[in-house]
């Protein structure tokens, strides 16, 4: 700042022209030097005022730069973090998938051999029912035999016995009796 007052004080101790103090109507010179000392003033008083703005700015900048770096980092942190959570629910869901495919597995297969159980049980019934029936069915027609058998024998029996061979026929079981008696 000194200079820039030293340069005024000095311009206004200029010998003045012969003429006194007049204006200079010659442009070009004129706008020269006024552009000189707007120059050097701006140039001198501006230099901090622009050295601060500058590093103002550049100080705002840097601090820019280093928030979005630092947001840059926990984006990737966080896509660090749920690209890890991704691949365990992947594993998750193969394992649940996995977990699922035995389980239907195991269900059908003792599906099947609950069924096949079934099957064989209801095939067992059905046997030994079928068994059943055909003993009764025996059974019915020994009896229906033995009946007619019994029948038939007393019919040929009452046409064939007449009182004297029904008296020989007693006799003759009396006789064995009695030897089997006397045998004992």
């Amino acid at each position: 700042m000194r200079d820039a007052t030293d340069f005024v004080i000095s311009v206004a101790y200029w010998p003045l022209t012969a003429r006194g103090f007049a204006l200079n109507t010659n442009l070009l010179e004129t706008n020269l030097i006024n552009l000189g000392v707007v120059l050097a003033l701006l140039v001198y008083l501006g230099r901090g005022v622009l050295s601060n703005l500058l590093n103002n700015r550049e100080r705002t900048i840097l601090h820019a730069i280093r928030d979005a770096e630092d947001r840059y980092k926990e984006a990737a942190d966080r896509l660090d973090q749920a690209r890890a959570r991704l691949r365990r629910a992947g594993v998750r869901a193969d394992e649940i998938r996995m977990n699922g495919l035995s389980a239907v597995q195991r269900e059908k297969r003792d599906l099947v051999n609950s069924a096949d159980g079934d099957l064989a049980r209801l095939e067992d019934s059905k046997n030994a029912t079928i068994r059943f029936e055909e003993q009764r069915a025996i059974e019915q027609v020994r009896q229906q035999v033995a009946r007619l058998a019994l029948e038939r024998a007393v019919k040929a029996l009452d046409i064939r016995l007449n009182n004297e061979l029904h008296s020989d026929t007693i006799e003759h079981r009396i006789g064995l009796l009695k030897g089997m008696a006397g045998n004992n």
